[in-house]
């Protein structure tokens, strides 16, 4: 997913792992005289749909035509006249489909134009014991569908299945058989709906994770407050689809800018939700007590403790940028701390000044303050970054982090976060586990 401001890289959650290689019956050949007239006939009058139509490199068609419900399809070709495939035309395709309601079928069908053999017939397969086998059949037998017959139990219990046929043609003479069996037509039209069912909830389970996606991407910096001294620059690779980190750049009036990072607990929906409620609660106080970070902290940890259960809360870095006076005031609660790399080659680490953001009612946090010097590169990340681990199991961690942005540091703010990325993400080129996310600012001469 990406953000105006610079972006916010959604990468694909990891593919559905399968129990088993999927397998399932593709296509049944049945041949014909002209594939457009055959089209026709089953769309038409027997209401299947159309799969696909193409035109081979050859100048063949490749036409196929499906039912509506089930995956297997008729691929209808037709021959050359002189071909052995042409005297397959007008014989038994002894392709067989299964109905809940023959009768009903028949009726819908004939109306249409659609010649069968006969009305449908009730047709008893009766099955006995064997020494050897468990049950075999043993006869097949028809009988008139008016004879009010049920199936039963023969001898010692073996099962009579009934069922309901009937046969028809298409407009090229080719047969095929309508079947309803009691038992098998049931248990296929109960898992065909289990797994329609099934197919529904996924198809709006991932439109509802799309637009969950869609909405969240707004919530992060859609453009930069503008400064003279200072370039600054974010990103947020989520590790699924939505996630709980969260980054944002808020005016705070008379050239201010907070600069502002945090990790909620939890992952997926339910932390993407609380990323949104802390980031609603931000930016409606920030105007409020813009003059008066701890009061806006103090206000928003409320909020968040009323809002979300117990056992929720975040971890956030909330920096104040004061561009005329080149001046950084910040609270970290409970948050990474922010690492903050001289012009020199010293390092400044800004550790917590106060707890997590959401646990405790009673809450309170003191103010950090830094001044920045032309050349100076503050760095803001989530665990994502040091926590991305290798085929070996190690870390990236904090000191590969530092070494990133010292080798970097010449780079403009934009650039360093891309080069930092690049080395996570080559550093650990396994599945993402968690978010990364990483502020990146540099301080310039002020104009």
């Amino acid at each position: 997913m990406a953000t105006p401001s610079r972006r916010a890289i959604q990468k694909p959650g990891p593919p559905r792992e399968l129990a088993a290689p999927h397998l399932r019956v593709l296509s049944v050949r049945v041949y014909v005289r002209d594939q457009e007239r055959a089209l026709q006939f089953y769309l038409d009058r027997l209401g299947f749909r159309l799969a696909f139509d193409a035109r081979l490199q050859s100048g063949d068609r490749l036409l196929a035509v499906a039912p509506p419900d089930g995956t297997a399809i008729l691929s209808l070709i037709a021959p050359r006249p002189d071909s052995q495939e042409s005297k397959l035309i007008g014989r038994a395709t002894q392709v067989v489909f299964i109905t809940e309601d023959v009768v009903a079928k028949f009726q819908e069908w004939s109306a249409r134009g659609v010649r069968f053999h006969s009305t449908p017939r009730l047709r008893r397969i009766k099955y006995e014991e064997d020494p050897g086998a468990d049950y075999v059949r043993r006869a097949t037998s028809p009988v008139g569908r008016a004879s009010g017959d049920r199936p039963g139990l023969l001898g010692r219990e073996a099962p009579i299945w009934g069922g309901v046929f009937a046969r028809f043609k298409d407009i090229d003479g080719n047969t095929f058989e309508l079947v309803s069996f009691d038992e098998v037509t049931h248990a296929l039209e109960a898992q065909r709906r289990t797994a329609a069912e099934k197919l529904e909830l996924e198809r709006r389970a991932a439109q509802e994770i799309e637009i969950a996606q869609q909405v969240q991407a707004r919530l992060f910096p859609q453009h930069l407050p503008p400064l003279r001294s200072l370039d600054y620059a974010g990103i947020c690779i989520q590790a699924r689809q939505v996630g709980g980190d969260y980054y944002d750049f808020l005016s705070l009036g008379r050239d201010r800018v907070a600069l502002v990072i945090g990790d909620i607990s939890g992952k997926g929906i339910a932390a993407a939700l609380l990323m949104a409620n802390l980031q609603a609660n931000l930016r409606s106080l920030c105007t409020i007590a813009a003059d008066e970070p701890q009061r806006l902290l103090q206000s928003v940890n409320r909020l968040f403790c009323e809002n979300t259960t117990d056992s929720s809360y975040a971890t956030l870095f909330f920096a104040e940028y004061d561009d005329a006076a080149q001046r950084l005031r910040y609270v970290n609660c409970g948050h990474l701390s922010a690492l903050l790399l001289r012009q020199d080659g010293q390092l400044d680490r800004l550790d917590s000044t106060s707890t997590v953001v959401g646990l405790f009612e009673e809450w309170d946090c003191w103010m950090g303050e830094r001044p920045l010097a032309y050349g100076d590169v503050l760095a803001l990340y989530t665990d994502g970054i040091t926590e991305s681990f290798n085929s070996e199991d190690e870390e990236f961690g904090e000191r590969r982090l530092i070494e990133a942005l010292r080798r970097h540091r010449q780079l403009d703010s934009a650039s360093i976060v891309d080069a930092i990325v690049r080395e996570v993400r080559t550093f650990s080129p396994r599945d993402q586990y968690d978010d990364i996310t990483l502020i990146v600012g540099k301080c310039r001469a002020a104009v």
